[in-house]
């Protein structure tokens, strides 16, 4: 049964899920935390994406509408706002990290910088 956050800002990604997506589905990673935070570390693979300007960085970076796309915050709320204009942006399948990267390191998985 789908929770109400999930049914209102999409689907919500466990870190387990979003690297199956990652690895699996070759899903796109979009970081939307500032550049400073970006390079502290972020998820392996992760191009920065400027919240306020999601439209311009999917076009920017050439994404493949087809493969999916796994939205990145700190805590998961800012990424979870942006799951449908996303959705609105032609990707059928968009998912927001639970958690953020709080939850990504929490869960020992590694960061780059």
């Amino acid at each position: 049964m789908p929770t109400l956050s999930t049914l209102i800002g999409g689907k919500g990604l466990s870190p387990t899920e979003a690297t199956i997506w990652i690895n699996r589905r070759k899903a796109h990673v979009l970081d939307v935390r500032s550049e400073e935070v970006f390079k502290i570390g972020h998820l392996p693979g992760a191009k920065l994406a400027n919240p306020s300007g999601l439209t311009a960085a999917i076009e920017k970076f050439k994404l493949d509408r087809k493969l999916p796309v796994v939205l990145v915050c700190e805590t998961g709320v800012q990424s979870r706002k942006l799951v449908a204009e996303a959705q609105k942006l032609g990707f059928a399948d968009v998912g927001a990290l639970e958690g953020g990267v709080q939850a990504w390191k929490s869960a020992e998985l590694p960061l780059v910088k």
